[in-house]
Order: C-alpha cells, then structure tokens, then sequence
C-alpha cells in the first residue's frame, strides 16, 4: 500500500508541476497559440465574436 501511495503522490507532484508550468506560460504569453486555444475552448471571459475570430486567424 506505502508503493501505491508513493507513486500517487509522484504523479500529484508532477502534475502540480506541469500546472504550474503552464499557467507561467499563459502569464507571460510565451507561446501565443495557448492563447488561441483557450479562446477556442471557452476557458477565458470571451464573447460570441471572439468566438468568431479565433476561426478568422
């Protein structure tokens, strides 16, 4: 049981990691296709135009 829940608390690490990794990235806009794909995903505040545009780029 003590493997088991060593390798769970591994794959939270990890996953923290990449977590914030990730939002480092949206922040400082280092790659700016994230950009357009949370803007397709419907993660960020957008509206029915930008929408739109995110299919027009």
């Amino acid at each position: 049981m003590k493997t088991v829940e060593r390798i769970i608390i591994k794959i939270i690490m990890l996953q923290i990691v990449f977590f914030i990794v990730g939002q480092i990235f949206h922040m400082w806009d280092i790659i700016p296709e994230i950009r357009t794909i949370t803007q397709y995903e419907g993660v960020m505040d957008s509206n029915f135009i930008s929408f739109l545009e995110t299919f027009g780029r």
